[in-house]
Formats: C-alpha cells, sequence, structure tokens
C-alpha cells in the first residue's frame, strides 16, 4: 500500500511510533525516524525491507527538524508524508496546578513540533502531493480530568489538522489525524502512575473499549497505512477514531 513512499515520523523510537514504522514497512515505505531517544542500528534492522534511518532530533527545535527533513530528502530525494507523531503526555494534573514549564513543554512538542515539520515539509510535500497525518487522541475531543494541558494540545492538534486540510488542498496534499483511546505504550504506563489510585487503572482501562481490553499500538498502525496510502486518496481533514468505541454512549466501568 505504500511501495516506496518516503515517511518522516516523528516519536518513531517506541510506543504507538515503532508500531507504524513497523507496519510503514511492512507496506512498502521507506523510513526517517525522528526522536530524541536512540534507535540502535540492530533495533532499526528489525523493520522489513531495507534503508530506514534514524535522525536524531528534538522536534521542539527548529533547526533539528529542519535537518530531519533535509536529511530525509537528501538520502531518499523526494517526500511523500510527514506523520508528526511524536507527543508528551505529562504531567497528569489540572490546570491551575500545571507550571509554566509544563505548559510551555507539552505546547512545544505536541503543537509546535507540527508548525516545524510543516514549515521546512511544505514545498516537498507540494512536489509529491504527499500527505500529513498527526496522532491526536480522543481526549482531544471529549475531554479527560487532571490532565489539562494534554487534552488542550489534542484539541488543537484535531483543529489544526482541518485547518491544515483546508490550507493545503489546492496542492492535492491531505491532512487527517488518527485518535487513539488507551494504548498499551510507556507514556500510558507512565501517566497511570500519576492518578489517585494507580492500582485501579489497568482495570478501568481495560472496561474503557466496548471492543474489548486495551489494545497494542498495532490497531493504530494498521489505520494510520491506510490514511497515507492511495487508498484513501479522497479524504483529508478527517479525526479519526481508533478506540474501540471507547467515546461513545455512558457506562459504569468500575
Amino acid at each position: 500500500m505504500l511501495h516506496h513512499k518516503v515517511i518522516l515520523l516523528t516519536g518513531g523510537a517506541d510506543g504507538i511510533g515503532w508500531q507504524c514504522a513497523k507496519a510503514y514497512a511492512r507496506a512498502g515505505a521507506f523510513i526517517g525516524i525522528a526522536d530524541k531517544n536512540p534507535i540502535e542500528k540492530e533495533k532499526l534492522d528489525t523493520l522489513s525491507g531495507s534503508n530506514h534511518c534514524y535522525i536524531a532530533c528534538d522536534v521542539s527545535n527548529e533547526e533539528e527538524v529542519k535537518n530531519s527533513i533535509d536529511t530525509v530528502v537528501k538520502k531518499y530525494g523526494r517526500l511523500d508524508a510527514i506523520h508528526n507523531n511524536a507527543g508528551a503526555g505529562n504531567p497528569s494534573k489540572p490546570l491551575h496546578t500545571t507550571t509554566d514549564g509544563e505548559w510551555n513543554m507539552l505546547m512545544n512538542v505536541n503543537i509546535k513540533s507540527i508548525f516545524l515539520t510543516t514549515k521546512h515539509g511544505i514545498a516537498h510535500l507540494k512536489e509529491t502531493k504527499g500527505c500529513v497525518l498527526n496522532t491526536g487522541s480522543v481526549v482531544g475531543t471529549i475531554g479527560q480530568e487532571n490532565h489539562a494541558a494534554y487534552v488542550a494540545t489534542k484539541g488543537a492538534v484535531h483543529a489544526l489538522t482541518k485547518a491544515m486540510a483546508l490550507d493545503y488542498a489546492p496542492w492535492g496534499i491531505r491532512v487527517n489525524a488518527i485518535a487513539p483511546a488507551a494504548i498499551k505504550t510507556p507514556m500510558l504506563e507512565t501517566w497511570m502512575k500519576q492518578q489517585p489510585e494507580p492500582d485501579t487503572m489497568m482495570q478501568y482501562l481495560d472496561q474503557l473499549q466496548p471492543l474489548g481490553k486495551m489494545p497494542e499500538g498495532d490497531v493504530i498502525a494498521d489505520a494510520a497505512v491506510f490514511l497515507l496510502s492511495d487508498a484513501a486518496r479522497f479524504i483529508t481533514g478527517c479525526v479519526l477514531p481508533v478506540s474501540g468505541g471507547a467515546e461513545l454512549g455512558y457506562r459504569n466501568l468500575l
């Protein structure tokens, strides 16, 4: 589905990002993974195919984002897609207890990073009529207690996705978002430990999705492959929930 497509994937070293990297590679893409966390060559070599690369990158740093895009374009000769997956989920607290530093970090990682990849990547996407995929969250639509700043950033991701879809449609560039609920990742494990009753959180999260227990990131990756493929060629401005129905109805979970 993604044969020889060139994808810049931010935050691809672990969690949902790594699952997406594996799915993109299986679908035939070439992947440049931009992440502040290192990926050893042995791990990178486990991806299907060959010629994938890792670039050390703090996605809130403009020079490092520009370097990541330049590196990918120099290596592969073009850029077909940007998946803005890098994100921070902590701290988990109400707004009035959030510090300036925590607020700014979340905004820089979750929102400013999309601004930066677009600023330095859009010219390349215009050449290929490429696409953008942003990782949002169902909480950006329905809210979540004790997680105010993070929820604000994901709501912004959803709104930004729609605005970008309109702005870049004249060049044939599609912009969509994917909205997970509870997915087993290192970031979610950190969030669980910050909750008032962390010992009950796994039970809560396993009951959250009507379709069943909390899944791995592969369910997100499969949907991401579709949204970046030509099969989704007439879909833009969509915020696709891949949540097992977590946002639906009223449920007694505990």
